[in-house]
């Protein structure tokens, strides 16, 4: 296939596939990609308008390139994680979202504020706002009221928002922010970059937009909106999506997602990924920005192979969690009904034979099975092998991207001892060292 004019410069490659996972490119984190972004940010701008409807904004004073990604269709397993023993794990809660939003608006009040005073100035607003249900309760001291645990989660929310921040370089603080949650003595500075700060929301004002006037159904399309929506034409039905909306959904989906289905099309016509054009510019997307995409009729499943524009490292990683996953890949397609539902006692069945074979494997999760089969499973889920079902708890869909990988276990080899060989002799200790005979 020739390539088309709207390829992307290959010195450009990896500052764009960056900005994708992260939506932003940093002078002190990404020196090198942050200066090639800033002398190719005409051409990056022009690729991400022109193939993915995404805006791009160089920020030199603030040393900051920032991609502005917008999806209607918003993953709803996607968000901030929280970081957990030096990986993060879970997603932020809705309190940690709520409270970094409140934040943002102290510290573009006062850009260099202690954690104490940041404490008290929320807390204040909460109070306000809770009882009408604008805000939720944020209380910070044990009183009648308020026992010392709801205190130390309310600090612990804020810590957790605040080490959200530190993470994409919007502050920074002078200590230990775990620290500042055990000690409630302990105080620290939290100094704010304005000019990041002003480039951190990517939507339009809430208030201008009238979110309370529409259905939570409707707030992701509003917020996604280029421009103030006209309400009345905003609550009638919206009509069959025109061919630019559909190609800009599936493209947006091939470069920000590891799987994609082509046939989740809301088009009454042939999927935009099946027509001719349709698959010869996603292509060309997917080849301009490095990635790796492997193609069926009913599935597409996109991958980094330098991982440096997506937050999945499947399947790589020793963990024992990665491990069940990749046993419960393995059997996945030899099931008699491969797409069927997957309900956690089959995984759990599964891996107990794993166990059996093997009594050492996931001896942390001795008599916990279902807790590691839940693991399990969640990897799969976000490397597109797998949905979880909107309606059972513990149950999930495998998707057409379980045909695409081709998982062998190898277990060690057995030492089976001979019959009539006599015992070795114990080890002879020594001061220094243990020797052991063969």
């Amino acid at each position: 296939m020739t390539p088309p004019h709207h390829l992307l410069d290959p010195d450009l490659r990896e500052a764009a596939r960056r900005l994708i996972a992260t939506g932003r490119l940093r002078a002190e984190s990404d020196p090198e990609l942050y200066r090639a972004a800033v002398k190719g940010g005409a051409a990056l701008a022009q690729f991400f308008r022109a193939e993915l409807g995404w805006r791009l904004e160089v920020h030199e004073v603030a040393e900051l390139v920032r991609l502005h990604k917008r999806r209607a269709d918003v993953p709803d397993d996607r968000g901030p994680r929280l970081p957990r023993d030096g990986r993060a794990t879970q997603m932020a809660p809705t309190e940690v979202l709520v409270l970094v939003c409140l934040v943002c608006e102290q510290l573009w009040r006062r850009p260099r504020v202690t954690l104490r005073e940041l404490l008290q100035a929320v807390a204040q607003v909460c109070a306000a706002e809770a009882p009408a249900g604008r805000l939720p309760q944020f209380r910070i001291v044990a009183s009648d009221g308020t026992g010392k645990k709801e205190a130390r989660e309310s600090r612990r929310h804020l810590v957790d928002a605040l080490k959200l921040l530190v993470a994409e370089g919007s502050v920074t603080v002078d200590a230990d922010l775990d620290r500042a949650v055990t000690d409630e003595d302990s105080d620290l500075v939290v100094t704010a970059s304005r000019d990041r700060l002003a480039a951190k929301f990517s939507s339009l004002s809430p208030t201008l937009l009238g979110l309370d006037d529409l259905s939570p159904q409707q707030h992701a399309a509003a917020l996604s909106a280029e421009s103030l929506l006209d309400h009345t034409a905003a609550l009638e039905p919206a009509g069959a999506p025109t061919r630019d909306e559909r190609r800009l959904k599936a493209l947006r989906r091939l470069v920000d997602d590891p799987a994609t289905d082509p046939h989740d099309d809301a088009a009454e016509t042939t999927a935009y990924l099946h027509t001719l054009t349709g698959r010869e510019r996603a292509l060309s997307v997917v080849a301009s920005l490095g990635l790796a995409a492997t193609v069926r009729r009913d599935w597409w499943q996109t991958t980094d192979p330098t991982g440096l524009g997506s937050g999945i490292d499947f399947p790589q990683g020793r963990r024992t969690e990665r491990q069940a996953a990749l046993a419960l890949l393995a059997e996945l397609p030899r099931r008699a009904d491969p797409t069927g539902p997957l309900p956690i006692n089959e995984v759990t069945a599964l891996l107990q034979r794993h166990r059996d074979d093997l009594p050492r494997w996931a001896a942390a999760y001795d008599r916990r099975l279902p807790a590691l089969a839940r693991a399990a499973a969640t990897e799969l889920v976000q490397a597109g092998l797998l949905t979880p079902d909107p309606d059972l708890t513990d149950h999930w869909h495998p998707t057409p991207g379980i045909y695409l990988w081709r998982t062998h276990l190898r277990h060690p080899p057995r030492s089976v001892p001979a019959e009539s060989a006599p015992s070795p002799p114990p080890p002879r200790r020594t001061q220094d060292r243990q020797e052991l005979h063969p």
